[in-house]
């Protein structure tokens, strides 16, 4: 069930992989704007597209497909609030 408090925003997305996965390299970009109209857009032009530049020493051995993993475990409560796509990029 998701919480009603939980807003995707590039401020929260940050402090949430900050926490969970405590990286060296983060960036966080709202790309919502850039998508209004598209499906998954919630209308207000924010919330809901983001691309994440992140790295750090819990990444590394890792396979793209389990550092991915960790991205999205840290974020799943922004998924369930309405975080639609999410382009991530790690950064070695």
């Amino acid at each position: 069930m998701s919480d009603p408090t939980v807003t995707p925003t590039a401020s929260a997305i940050e402090a949430s992989l900050r926490q969970a996965l405590n990286p060296s390299v983060l960036e966080v970009l709202d790309e919502s704007a850039a998508h209004a109209g598209h499906a998954g857009a919630n209308g207000l032009g924010y919330g809901t597209h983001f691309r994440v530049r992140i790295g750090g020493p819990a990444f590394v051995g890792r396979t793209r497909v389990a550092q991915h993993r960790l991205v999205y475990d840290a974020l799943q409560k922004f998924t369930e609030a309405g975080l639609h796509a999410l382009a991530i990029e790690i950064k070695a």
